[in-house]
């Protein structure tokens, strides 16, 4: 198996977008080419929502509309397609980006471990990027073409975890869209922080957040929505899919899809199964084909949500850092030890 081995981008908002705009283009044209959802996107330009969505995301972090401004410009392709792809599941609420997380906290240590389902295109392009911005504590995150880093999963280097999956929410508002605000998520240094990205402002639509981090003994499921943003502390074992299961999730209305109901169930009964936690048991949990049903680990051709299990990443977080591993096609890809750095990066 080939080695996903990062790149290292570094500098200014523009100068991060323009690299991982470049990185992009080889593929950007083909990827769009066949994605329905990009079809879909269309008939939004020029639309007046996104142009409230582009205001919201410039109001509130200019750093990653800039960023935007790179990505366009290291692709050759206009800002505002650029914008608009970035605000898919504002516009598109069946949009296919699937995903499940599981999280356990066990002694000292604590584990999040996500599968990254998307377009099974990206089976052959799968992507990892290390972004290392001026002043911040930076990252290593997947990468979708075209996308700002974050709505995936990511480790930064103040020791916070984020995996993200996709809600299908059915009424977006003017907000600030949910891949700015899980981009915003890895520039900060705590589970408190973070937490105050989220609920601190006026969210377009919505994604389910996972965080942990180092010198922190919680780790949080957040579903952070158009009308809430719920937190619920994990105690032990917890898993999550597409779709909200807080309590009080039934006020606000979502697509819930087959898949993503029996990944949940499915989730729900492995996970109190285990025996003692470890990365390598909870791998076999997202490596899960299901005797019936749809299963956690995707690989059909005929998925019908149109996806398949791109990359499975699990984080074990200690006291000093973060664990990471990453694998594709079930074979181990990536790893790193990510130490703990307590003071902001200046790259030049």
């Amino acid at each position: 198996m080939q080695s996903l081995t990062p790149p290292v981008l570094s500098g200014a908002p523009h100068d991060i977008g323009h690299a991982l705009g470049v990185l992009a283009r080889p593929v950007m044209d083909d990827y769009m080419g066949q994605r329905g959802a990009w079809r879909a996107l269309r008939p939004w330009r020029g639309h007046s929502f996104v142009k409230q969505l582009w205001q919201a995301a410039l109001a509130a972090y200019p750093e990653y509309v800039a960023e935007l401004k790179g990505i366009a410009a290291g692709l050759g392709w206009p800002v505002d397609d650029v914008f608009l792809w970035n605000c898919r599941g504002e516009l598109i609420h069946n949009v296919p980006d699937g995903c499940t997380t599981l999280a356990v906290r066990a002694r000292e240590t604590r584990y999040i471990a996500h599968n990254e389902d998307g377009d099974p295109y990206l089976r052959d392009h799968a992507m990892l990027v290390d972004i290392r911005p001026t002043g911040k504590p930076g990252f290593i995150s997947f990468y979708y073409p075209g996308s700002l880093p974050g709505h995936t999963f990511a480790v930064n280097r103040a020791g916070l975890v984020q995996t993200i999956n996709n809600l299908r929410i059915v009424q977006p508002q003017a907000g600030v869209p949910r891949m700015v605000l899980a981009r915003a998520v890895l520039d900060v240094r705590s589970i408190g922080a973070a937490h105050s990205v989220l609920a601190g402002n006026a969210r377009a639509s919505g994604f389910h957040h996972t965080l942990g981090c180092v010198g922190d003994e919680r780790l949080l499921s957040i579903e952070a929505t158009v009308l809430r943003c719920s937190v619920a502390p994990i105690e032990l074992r917890s898993g999550h899919a597409n779709h909200m299961t807080h309590s009080g999730s039934d006020q606000e209305r979502q697509i819930v899809t087959a898949s993503s109901l029996d990944r949940q169930n499915r989730v729900d009964r492995l996970l109190p199964a285990l025996g003692e936690v470890n990365g390598a048991n909870l791998l076999d949990v997202l490596f899960d084909k299901a005797p019936a049903g749809l299963p956690i680990y995707r690989d059909d051709p005929a998925d019908p949500d149109d996806e398949n299990t791109l990359a499975s990443a699990v984080f074990t977080i200690g006291p000093t850092g973060v664990a990471f591993e990453v694998h594709r096609l079930r074979e181990r890809c990536f790893e790193n030890f990510i130490t703990k750095d307590t003071q902001p990066r200046a790259v030049s």
